[in-house]
């Protein structure tokens, strides 16, 4: 798509030379969210409506899917939160290293705060892809390879140890290329 002046900026999203979001790519301030790629860092989202998310950064909180619940719930004031989960210091280093990966191809764990317990069962899980030419890993880093671009997901989805503790054989979101 590069003819059109189109540039792919992360995982099948594209955009403009002159658009913001190029131009986050460009200067490395590209963010993504549980709604997508921005150009603008967003560590609070107030989800509002039924089964919406909202995120806090250091925890996520889902509200009641049924509408007429959560109807209910707001006009009692009720906070119509469903389900959450509090960030541990691990999920929170995790999480930075799956939105390296997104927004920027690469990421490191030279720095002490950024190395967790499950990192070499990470990167255990990264060999093959590794080996097929997908990422490169260093000593104190990865980077996804423009080969590997297509398989970002799938490059995050190793760094997802919660997904492999409950369920290591199970897919439990949608499927990836």
């Amino acid at each position: 798509m590069a003819e059109v002046g189109y540039h792919e900026i992360g995982m099948d999203h594209f955009a403009l030379s002159s658009d913001s979001l190029y131009k986050s790519m460009e200067s490395g301030d590209l963010h993504r969210n549980f709604m997508g790629y921005t150009a603008s860092k967003t560590q609070l989202m107030i989800g509002l409506g039924a089964s919406s998310i909202s995120d806090s950064w250091y925890s996520f909180a889902q509200n009641v899917k049924n509408i007429e619940e959560y109807q209910h719930l707001v006009h009692n004031g009720i906070i119509p939160i469903y389900r959450g989960h509090i960030l541990t210091d691990e999920d929170q280093i995790i999480r930075k290293h799956i939105l390296n990966v997104m927004c920027r191809l690469e990421t490191s764990w030279h720095e002490e705060d950024m190395v967790f317990s499950s990192l070499d069962t990470v990167l255990e899980k990264l060999n093959e892809m590794e080996f097929d030419g997908l990422v490169e890993v260093g000593p104190n880093r990865l980077r996804v390879t423009e080969k590997g671009r297509p398989f970002v997901r799938n490059v995050c989805m190793a760094f997802d140890v919660l997904l492999h503790r409950k369920a290591p054989e199970t897919r439990l979101f949608s499927m990836t290329v």
